[in-house]
C-alpha cells in the first residue's frame, strides 16, 4: 500500500473514530438540573401542620435515594434530592415550587403531597414544563395527560376506591343508612363524588347525613356526634391520619357501632391504628394496594425482606408499621426506574415519556397481582385494590384484587 494511500485509510479511521466520539457525546442529553454526575430532583412535603404525619414519606425516600447513591448512583448519577416543608399550606407549596424551579433549579417535582397542595402548583408546573411526577394524591384529575402532559399521580385514584365501598354496601347492605365525614378540600369532594357516583340511583336514599371539617379545626368530635344521631349504621370515614385517629377514639367513646370504612390514606397501623387504639379498630375496612408491613404474612415475602433490610441498615429511626414507609420506598422506586429507562436522555420531555412507559413493572411492596402501567393517554399508573378489614393488630385481606375504573 502506497503512502499516500495509508495516510487516507489512517485520516478515515481517525475520522470514525472523532465521528462515532461525537455521536457518544450527542446521545447525552440534559435539562436543567442533570449534568454526568448529579440528577436535581424536587420535593414538598408536609412536615410540620395538620398533614404532618406524612412527612415520613419524604424522609423514606431520601434515605432510598442515599442508599441509592452509596450504590454508586443512577447510570453513574448520584440524586441530589431537595425537599422541603409546606405544612399542607397551599401558598407556601406555590412558594416552595418556584423556589425548587428557579432558584434550585431541579430536574423535576417529584410526590409532592397533598391534593389542596398539587392542586395550587399543578398550572404553574405545566406552563414551566417540568415534570410534576407521581404526586402523593389520589385525585382523579391527575390522570389528564391532554390537558397536563406534566403532571402524573402514582396510587389508586380515590373515586376508584369509594366506588369500590359503594359496591360492597350496595351488595352486602342494600339498606344501609349511611354517614359521611370528609375533609373540606378537592381530596374529600374527590373521594365523596366516588362514594354517590358508586351508590347511583340509590344514593339520595342511602346517605342520610354528611359532615365536612376544615384542616384548621383542632377536632372532629362534635362532627362525629352529630353523625351518630341521624341514626346511620354505615359510616364512610374520609379524613388525614391525625383526624382518622380522633374519629376512632370518638365513635369507640361514644358507643356507636356503625360498620367503618376508612380511606387508604389514613389505613397505616403506626400513624392511625395503633394511637386510636387496637380495641377502637376491630372490623374496620378499608383498601390497599401495598403490602402491610404489621402483617406477618410477609415475614418471608423476599421483597418485603428487602425492605425490611433497607429500614434496618438505611434508615432505622424510621418505624416499619407506618404504611408511609411502604409508600416512599415503593413510589422512590418506580423514580429510580423511570431514570433508568432515561439512560442519558435526561431531558424533562423523555422523564415524562419514560414515565409514561411503565409496562406491568412492579415494587415489591405492591400487594401480589397489582402492576404499574402507564401510557401516553393513561396517567394512572396503579389501578387495583383490595379490600381488608382489620383484627387483632393489622389488617388482614379479604376478596380479590379488584381493578378500578380509573376515570380522567
Amino acid at each position: 500500500m502506497s503512502a499516500t494511500r495509508k495516510l487516507a485509510v489512517l485520516g478515515a479511521a481517525i475520522a470514525l473514530i472523532a465521528a462515532s466520539g461525537s455521536a457518544a457525546l450527542a446521545q447525552k442529553k440534559y435539562d436543567t438540573g442533570a449534568t454526568d454526575t448529579e440528577i436535581k430532583i424536587g420535593n414538598i412535603m408536609p412536615y410540620s401542620g395538620p398533614a404532618s404525619a406524612y412527612g415520613i414519606i419524604g424522609r423514606t425516600e431520601a434515605a432510598y435515594f442515599k442508599k441509592i447513591n452509596d450504590a454508586g448512583g443512577i447510570n453513574g448519577r448520584k440524586i441530589n434530592f431537595i425537599s422541603y416543608d409546606d405544612g399542607y399550606s397551599p401558598p407556601k407549596t406555590v412558594e416552595q415550587a418556584r423556589k425548587l424551579v428557579e432558584s434550585d433549579e431541579v430536574l423535576l417535582i417529584f410526590n409532592s403531597l397533598g391534593t389542596p397542595p398539587n392542586t395550587a402548583i399543578q398550572k404553574y408546573m405545566n406552563s414551566k414544563k417540568v415534570p410534576q411526577l407521581f404526586v402523593a394524591t389520589g385525585a382523579t384529575k391527575w390522570n389528564d395527560p391532554k390537558d397536563f402532559p406534566w403532571t402524573m399521580g402514582w396510587q389508586p385514584n380515590y373515586q376508584s376506591e369509594t366506588q369500590i365501598y359503594a359496591k360492597y354496601i350496595l351488595k352486602n347492605m342494600p339498606n344501609a343508612k349511611i354517614a359521611v365525614l370528609y375533609q373540606n378540600d378537592d381530596y374529600g369532594k374527590d373521594y365523596l363524588k366516588g362514594l354517590k357516583d358508586g351508590l347511583g340511583q340509590k344514593v339520595a336514599s342511602m346517605i342520610v347525613s354528611e359532615e365536612s371539617y376544615e384542616t384548621s379545626e383542632p377536632t372532629i368530635d362534635n362532627h362525629i356526634v352529630r353523625l351518630k344521631a341521624s341514626g346511620a349504621d354505615v359510616f364512610i370515614n374520609i379524613t388525614t391520619p391525625k383526624f382518622a385517629a380522633q374519629a376512632i377514639k370518638k365513635i369507640a367513646e361514644i358507643g356507636w357501632k356503625p360498620t367503618h370504612f376508612l380511606n387508604n390514606v389514613s389505613a397505616s397501623v403506626g400513624a392511625v391504628i395503633k394511637p386510636a387504639g387496637y380495641e377502637n379498630a376491630q372490623d374496620i375496612i378499608s383498601a390497599a394496594y401495598l403490602k402491610d408491613a404489621s402483617d406477618k404474612q410477609w415475614d418471608n415475602d423476599p421483597g418485603m425482606k428487602e425492605f425490611y433490610a433497607f429500614m434496618a441498615k438505611d434508615f432505622p429511626e424510621g418505624d416499619k408499621l407506618d404504611g408511609g414507609t411502604v409508600t416512599g420506598y415503593g413510589v422512590a422506586q418506580t423514580l429510580v426506574q423511570v431514570l433508568k429507562q432515561c439512560g442519558d436522555n435526561l431531558t424533562r420531555e423523555n422523564i415524562m415519556k419514560q414515565a409514561a412507559s411503565l409496562h406491568d413493572f412492579r415494587t415489591e411492596v405492591l400487594l401480589p397481582g397489582i402492576k404499574i402501567n402507564t401510557g401516553p393517554t393513561d396517567f394512572a399508573p396503579i389501578s387495583q385494590l383490595q379490600l381488608m378489614k382489620f383484627k387483632g393488630e393489622k389488617w388482614e385481606l379479604f376478596g380479590d384484587v379488584i381493578s378500578a375504573d380509573v376515570g380522567g
